[in-house]
């Protein structure tokens, strides 16, 4: 059974030991040689074809292009044979690969998640430690063994410790799980991965300026940031150096400074030793190119769309009433009070938190594309501006406990619409979870995972390349040491062009 362990702010004075400090247990967690379950293994199939398919779909955004160019100025170091970038056949430095990658993958908004007293994007765990796996020639039973361990680290952090109530990004909980996942990968030792696991999140503790008001190209960048930390910190762990100690619970340390304070109480669940990583289940991709509260609001525009086609003519409705969670209201809904939110020149990043903006277009088009959805000209549209401005949310205690609740049966992050017209009519309409959630009206099973990838590679990936990169990815328990590099994808022929990358100081 998950142990619950109690973490607290100590005085120096107090001299908490090692083996009470949460870093220690996260340590002890990713060395537990315990066997990863064929359940485990599958859904870790499905999660690297789910990053390789967003990543592929981003190859010529500019934060992903910036990205690709420095990472291509650092070649392959010392100490392994580097790693790949997706799209391109170069190897780099394994750190530098985890932040091309890494961005790729965020930018769009469109992998993985798990939400609970934080938010997060698990998959982010994958580029920093694929990365690694490919640069010592790990296998592929390896590379699941590390993201196995990097999931359950972010998810049980998530569970226990909320960052955003004190302005700190998600992205603090995700240096210490990629760390830990990276230990695991490479069979590290305690000590080893505890130092590792401190300095991962010295160096990732960052406020939330970066998905708030004008949403800058940042958001993309701030897990990579965290994965190539992580990266970083596994090497000088290995060299010997030291982190501060104790990180989390240090009179000084991140909770008493940045989080609950001097006071601070959390309950950490954890796994004892030889109980199976399994936290890689509790989470759900994403259908739709959206943050994920916005999933569900989605499925239930598009349903909207064809039950009342009236609703798409903004001079049939007087009002669109979101009554739903703390989070998607403060965060995603007009409660954040971002004017950004409501402006048709708002960036891609701010449209992407702007729930108003996101059902509204979703009400008037029945579907969600992860670029049409977002151009400027569609968010300029003059009857989606005004329908737009009619939409307000508000928070609903029972929603906001339906978020927060730990029992997956009754978990939720939607809500309910009341839409009122003109004609003095009420359309009132609910959704609890995303069609695409493991309890939504179509799970995403492989063959979802397939056809998402297969969507957003077309055009940009040749099909026997394609057909290539599935059959390595399906066959990943199989992939013996050094064949991990068969997990890259290469772009079509003049799909990218790397002369044109920005310059910069590397």
């Amino acid at each position: 059974m998950v142990k619950e362990h109690h973490v607290r702010v100590y005085k120096s004075e107090e001299n908490l030991p090692r083996e009470d400090q949460l870093a220690f247990k996260i340590a002890r967690v990713a060395t537990d040689p315990v066997a990863v379950t064929e359940e485990v293994t599958d859904m870790v199939i499905n999660r690297v074809i789910d990053n390789a398919s967003v990543a592929i779909a981003s190859l010529n955004r500019a934060p992903i292009i910036a990205a690709r160019a420095q990472a291509l100025t650092h070649g392959p170091t010392t100490g392994g044979k580097g790693a790949k970038v997706f799209g391109i056949e170069e190897r780099v430095a394994p750190e530098w690969a985890a932040w091309a990658n890494g961005v790729a993958v965020r930018e769009l908004d469109y992998h993985d998640t798990f939400l609970a007293a934080e938010y997060s994007h698990p998959g982010d765990n994958i580029p920093p430690i694929l990365a690694v796996a490919q640069h010592v020639g790990s296998t592929g039973k390896d590379l699941i063994r590390g993201i196995a361990t990097g999931y359950e680290i972010q998810v049980n952090l998530v569970k226990a410790i909320c960052l955003h109530e004190h302005k700190i990004d998600h992205v603090a909980h995700l240096g210490p799980s990629a760390a830990a996942g990276i230990g695991t990968l490479l069979g590290l030792d305690v000590e080893t991965i505890f130092q590792s696991v401190g300095q991962a999140l010295h160096t990732t503790t960052a406020t939330r300026q970066s998905r708030k008001g004008e949403i800058s190209t940042w958001k993309a960048h701030a897990p990579a940031f965290a994965g190539k930390m992580a990266v970083e910190s596994a090497d000088r762990a290995m060299r010997g150096q030291t982190s501060p100690v104790p990180i989390y619970e240090g009179e000084d340390g991140v909770i008493a400074w940045l989080l609950d304070g001097p006071d601070a109480s959390y309950t950490v669940p954890l796994p004892e030793a030889g109980e199976a990583k399994r936290a890689i289940l509790d989470t759900y991709t994403k259908e739709h190119s959206a943050e994920y509260q916005a999933q569900a609001w989605i499925d239930l525009a598009r349903k909207l769309h064809g039950e009342h086609p009236e609703l798409k003519d903004p001079a049939n409705v007087e009002s669109v009433l979101i009554r739903t969670s703390h989070h998607t209201h403060y965060v995603i809904g007009s409660g954040a009070k971002d004017p950004q939110k409501y402006s048709p020149t708002a960036s891609r990043e701010t449209l992407d938190h702007s729930i108003p903006y996101i059902f509204t277009v979703a009400l008037q088009d029945g579907a969600w594309h992860h670029v049409d959805s977002y151009a400027p000209e569609r968010a300029g549209r003059p009857d989606t501006v005004e329908l737009w401005h009619k939409v307000s949310t508000v928070e609903d205690p029972e929603w906001t406990r339906r978020y927060h609740s730990l029992d997956i049966a009754e978990k939720a992050f939607g809500g309910t619409v009341v839409i009122t017209l003109t004609d003095g009519s009420v359309i009132t309409e609910e959704i609890a979870v995303a069609d695409a959630h493991p309890l939504g009206a179509r799970p995403f099973k492989r063959e979802q995972y397939v056809n998402k990838f297969r969507t957003l590679a077309a055009g940009l990936v040749a099909e026997e390349e394609i057909e290539r990169f599935l059959d390595a990815a399906a066959r990943l328990p199989e992939l013996a040491a050094g064949e991990l590099d068969q997990l890259n994808i290469q772009a079509a022929d003049g799909v990218i062009d790397l002369a044109a990358a920005p310059k910069g100081l590397f």
